[in-house]
């Protein structure tokens, strides 16, 4: 394994924004089942509209939370390429295999 150094000078806002909606997602989905949980503990509704109102609040919960960490990490990889630009990047160590 070979060490080698590389500065990163730009992030690519795309995949940055990608990268956070689908780990948005993945946080959405356990907030939505654990809210949804809560709330239809608390309800008199039956069973079947209980299961759908369910279901329809984590797909909600999911589909919000993407898109607030879609735009949130767009944001955040504007922000980060004007700062590099300022301080001309992050050095950073990689090992690399042969």
């Amino acid at each position: 394994m070979t060490k080698q150094s590389v500065k990163v000078r730009r992030l690519g806002v795309m995949s940055v924004a990608f990268f956070f909606a689908i780990l948005s997602a993945l946080y959405g989905l356990v907030a939505g089942i654990v809210a949804v949980t809560m709330a239809i503990s608390g309800t008199d509704l039956g069973i079947v509209a209980a299961i759908t109102a369910g279901i329809g609040g984590i797909l909600l919960t999911i589909v919000l939370w993407a898109i607030g960490g879609f735009i949130g990490g767009a944001i955040a990889a504007v922000i980060y390429n004007f700062v590099f630009a300022a301080s001309g990047g992050i050095q950073v160590d990689l090992d690399v295999e042969s």
